[in-house]
């Protein structure tokens, strides 16, 4: 297999007590994580009406930041 990546739709949180910044960094884990087990892509989907997902740019440098190889990038653009 040459790569292998993921694309996040978003965060399951069917009791609402996750707030904006626990999301974020938790997209963050779990991509450093995926680093480190050596998978190539994290792709997040941009949703433009939730407060924490809005705007891409800063959670995918914050992850370039903390990773060494992986590949980041939006899979979806969500335009309701």
């Amino acid at each position: 297999m040459k790569s292998f990546g993921f694309l996040s739709f978003g965060h399951y949180d069917p009791e609402g007590k996750l707030n904006a910044g626990q999301m974020l960094r938790g997209a963050v884990e779990i991509s450093v994580g995926a680093d480190e087990l050596g998978i190539n892509g994290a792709y997040f989907r941009v949703h433009h009406f939730a407060p924490q997902a809005a705007s891409p740019i800063p959670l995918l440098s914050t992850i370039a930041a903390r990773t060494r190889t992986i590949e980041v990038g939006t899979g979806v653009i969500d335009m309701r």
